[in-house]
């Protein structure tokens, strides 16, 4: 069964484009396409919102949910205290850590999993405390492990994976758990900020730029999505749906991992409207350790999910444009302006259902050349720098584009994500943070002796979508507009 349930609702996505009256429909958290026929069109109501009634209006919200262009909302608050959810804790030491945790949980069902602590009986304390359940592994065998044994140790049909370092109460597992009322959602996961925001420069970055946060905006998550992963710091999950669980053969990316598995199958979701806190290294030689750390995952996730994990993933005529704009030759622009028209006559061909289709494929184009931009200047300066910086001592044009690429990358994001921060010192960071980052990939990459996280993917279609990007041609919707 994958019927979402009579009274469910979803709303069009702020960063969904509409055209052709709004029946052409594309962006979101996918950068899908589609045309609504009438009848579908007259479900959604003045907001853009969906209410499941009837068979008809029930296949328009999953078309929406599923193509990334809409996301469930509710306007009640969740029923406190879900009593099919089990909440594994994953520990090493940290007692103090763990009986802050607990004490937001009060009611709901909890395994604690020490993961060979130094002292255990501080975390046996702990637990009784607060009736946890505490179960120990006598020597370390990493976080995925750990959760593994809470998962077979659960016997609720849901679980909660919480890092002790986080700060959340009941309520919060509660309005996660209202995801699963679609029966296709396995995996869901709340905005993750820090506690300690507003204290020294770093924390103000990591505020607004955490690995851990994936932004004020709700998404499917998938590979190449808006948002891509969903962190294990709190992640519910139907236990069915998980198989093995994690794979404790990762000691990075496991939650990555687990992520792209599952949503093989399944639908995940980001809910950013459930805030939790977590205890963010605000330390620069922790900070920096554990963005190289990220990074070397790469290559791992590489060897199992191929090209889901590639930094750059462009149709073949956005590839053609930065390969020629990159250039910065007498014929870059004119093979750039070219490859445009050949992708925006192409695309009008197949836009069937638009009575502008030129128009609405300029408009998706302009959105995919926007993202082009944006992943190309990233990629210089983060996955690929060591790369770039070889490049640069010998070529002008090489350094020409690397400050093109601080400068944009750099500016487009403080803009994107307003931090409170100048942007010379967000630059900066920034900076620091792609350094680490493409070191640990670089040195990943080396260990695995492979080069498949480093590569770009080319795949066909008419652009991938940038949806931090607005349409010349085709506003984002609003609520309460048409």
């Amino acid at each position: 069964m994958s019927e979402l349930p009579r009274g469910f609702r979803v709303r069009l996505a702020a960063d969904a484009h509409r055209c052709d009256d709004g029946r052409t429909l594309f962006g979101g958290s996918s950068g899908r396409l589609v045309h609504l026929r009438p009848a579908a069109l007259d479900r959604l109501d003045g907001s853009g919102a969906v209410e499941v009634r009837d068979a008809t209006s029930g296949a328009v919200a999953r078309l929406l949910l599923d193509r990334g262009l809409a996301h469930p909302y509710w306007s009640e608050p969740a029923d406190a205290t879900p009593a099919d959810v089990t909440v594994v804790v994953p520990v090493l030491d940290r007692p103090v850590e763990l009986d802050r945790l607990l004490r937001g949980l009060r009611g709901l069902a909890t395994v604690v999993v020490d993961d060979g602590s130094s002292d255990p009986a501080a975390l046996v304390v702990v637990c009784r405390r607060h009736d946890a359940r505490y179960v120990r592994h006598d020597t370390r065998r990493g976080p995925a492990a750990a959760r593994n044994t809470g998962l077979a140790t659960a016997r609720t049909p849901v679980v909660a994976f919480v890092d002790s370092d986080v700060v959340l109460d009941t309520a919060a597992v509660a309005a996660l758990r209202r995801h699963l009322d679609d029966p296709r959602v396995a995996l869901v996961a709340p905005r993750v900020l820090g506690l300690d925001e507003g204290r020294g420069v770093l924390a103000r970055y990591e505020a607004a730029r955490s690995s851990l946060d994936l932004g004020p905006s709700p998404a499917r998550v998938h590979p190449h999505g808006r948002v891509s992963y969903i962190p294990s710091a709190v992640l519910l999950a139907r236990r069915d749906a998980l198989g093995g669980g994690f794979d404790e053969a990762l000691e990075v990316a496991e939650d990555v991992d687990l992520v792209w598995r599952v949503a093989r199958e399944h639908t995940v979701r980001y809910d950013p409207g459930v805030l939790v806190r977590h205890e963010h290294r605000t330390s620069t030689r922790a900070w920096l350790a554990r963005k190289a750390f990220y990074g070397s995952g790469a290559a791992l996730l590489a060897e199992r999910h191929g090209p889901a994990v590639a930094p750059v993933v462009m149709a073949p005529w956005a590839a053609v444009v930065a390969g020629a704009l990159l250039a910065q030759r007498r014929w870059s622009l004119p093979v750039a302006l070219a490859a445009g028209a050949v992708a925006e006559v192409s695309l009008a061909r197949r836009l069937h259902g638009s009575d502008r289709p030129y128009r609405a494929a300029a408009a998706v184009l302009a959105v995919g050349l926007h993202a082009t931009l944006t992943q190309t200047a990233a990629a210089l300066v983060r996955h690929h720098w060591p790369l770039t910086a070889a490049l640069a001592l010998g070529s002008a044009r090489a350094r020409r584009a690397v400050v093109v690429a601080v400068v944009v990358d750099g500016v487009l994001d403080h803009r994107r994500v307003r931090p409170d921060l100048d942007p010379v010192r967000y630059v900066a960071l920034k900076r620091a943070e792609d350094l680490a980052y493409g070191a640990g990939l670089w040195a990943g990459c080396l260990r695995r002796r492979s080069v498949r996280a480093l590569l770009p993917s080319v795949r066909r279609g008419p652009a991938p979508v940038d949806p931090h990007a607005t349409s010349p041609s085709c506003a984002p919707h609003e609520r309460g507009s048409r």
